[in-house]
Order: structure tokens, then C-alpha cells, then sequence
């Protein structure tokens, strides 16, 4: 048989491609890490840029002789990685409570006299809010496992109630100097950030302080807060 002309004898055809140098390619990893850093930390400006920006219209960019009544927490403090339970035993991850306006208090469930003026407090602080109340829930953490009091559970119809125990909320959060955790109101934002603390034992008429604080801040982050968690 014979063959055809040209395919006897012919040598295979090979491509040889070069291979960088260690160097070069040292290079070339280091650049894309670095690209890759640069891009994750526009990505967190991005997302961060618009409380950032309610923070400073609410403290920075203000009318003269506005005051702010609470204390603003620096550095803030994020909601630690904890699991609460719920008044029925139910496991509560701290950080469900996320992406909301929190209104917190600290109490004993036994909920002494200064307990229950401070839920009485948050509760009117809340609807005091009109049509923002829904971006705002009023908190309880009771720090121990002492029964809640039947009488005041119609009037925690609206309130998330949590057991944490003490010595956890004792590492986020913190009293001002002389005072008891149980004495204050704390204010969390949205992305689960401690940043407010209002003054000790508050009377109505120092609530109503509060309350311009805490509408200050509904406006100044109206613009990316809204009612809700979502999904």
C-alpha cells in the first residue's frame, strides 16, 4: 500500500511555551493580593460610607447650641457573639437582633423599682417616635434567673426580652463611673454597634432629652435605615 505523498517521516510538531521565573511570578502574586485588598476595603467603604455619614450630619454637622443629651460611646462596641435565651428557654442569637435601632435596658427579673422605670421609660421613648417607632425595639436583658413578674407581662406585649448573663453584658457594655449597669438606657445601631449611653436614673423630664436624641438619629439615618430587618 502506498503511502501518501508528504506524511512519511514526518517529525511531531511541539509547541514550547516559556515558563516564568519564580521572581516574575512572586511578583505577579503579590500584585493581585494587593489589588484584591485594595478592592475588599473599597467594598467596606462603600457599604459603610452612608452610617458614617449620619454619624457625622448627627455629631459634627449640627446647628450652634444643639446639644447632645447621651454620651457617645468611642470606639463602639459590636454585639458580642453570644447566644441569649428568651423568656421560654428559647436559644436567641445576640445577633439577631441586628438591623434595628435598640432602646436597651439591664435588669434583674425580679425588676426592682428602678428596673421598672427604666422599661416604663423605653416603652414611651418608643412611641414617642410617631411613625419612626418601628425602626426602634425596646430591649430588656435580664442578667439573671430570677422570674419575670406577672404583672409586668402585658406591658412587655411590644418588648424583646432576653436572659445574658451578667458577666457577659458586663464585658460589652459599661456603666458610667459610680453608677450600676442597671442604671442606664443604651443605644445600639443598626449594624449591632453599642455608640450611645444615656445618663443614670433619667425622669421624664431628662426623657425628653433623650427622645431629641434619639430622633436626631432616625433622621440623620433615614437614608439607608429603614423599619424592619428584612429577609
Amino acid at each position: 500500500m502506498t503511502e501518501p505523498i508528504g506524511t512519511a517521516d514526518q517529525p511531531l510538531g511541539l509547541t514550547v511555551y516559556s515558563l516564568p521565573s519564580p521572581s516574575s511570578a512572586l511578583a505577579e502574586d503579590t500584585r493581585r493580593t494587593r489589588s484584591g485588598r485594595w478592592k475588599m476595603l473599597l467594598l467596606l467603604a462603600i457599604c459603610a460610607a452612608p452610617v458614617v455619614a449620619s454619624y457625622f450630619t448627627y455629631y459634627v454637622v449640627r446647628p450652634e447650641g444643639r446639644s447632645v443629651y447621651g454620651q457617645l460611646i468611642d470606639p463602639q462596641r459590636p454585639l458580642p457573639a453570644l447566644t441569649a435565651t428568651d423568656l421560654q428557654g428559647h436559644p436567641v442569637p445576640l445577633a439577631s437582633l441586628k438591623g434595628q435601632w435598640l432602646l436597651l435596658s439591664v435588669a434583674s427579673g425580679a425588676c426592682d423599682a428602678t428596673c421598672e422605670g427604666n422599661l416604663y421609660l423605653q416603652r414611651q421613648l418608643r412611641e414617642s417616635l410617631g411613625k419612626d417607632k418601628d425602626r426602634l425595639d425596646w430591649v430588656w436583658l435580664i442578667d439573671d434567673a430570677e422570674r419575670v413578674p406577672q404583672k409586668l407581662e402585658p406591658a412587655l406585649a411590644h418588648a424583646t426580652v432576653l436572659r445574658v448573663p451578667h458577666a457577659d453584658l458586663a464585658a460589652w457594655l459599661d456603666p458610667a463611673v459610680g453608677q450600676r449597669l442597671e442604671d442606664h438606657l443604651y443605644v445600639v445601631d443598626p449594624l449591632g454597634h453599642w455608640m450611645m449611653r444615656f445618663p443614670a436614673r433619667m425622669d421624664l423630664a431628662s426623657a425628653a432629652k433623650a427622645r431629641r436624641d434619639l430622633n436626631r438619629l432616625l433622621r440623620a439615618s433615614e437614608s439607608w435605615d429603614e423599619a424592619g430587618r428584612g429577609p
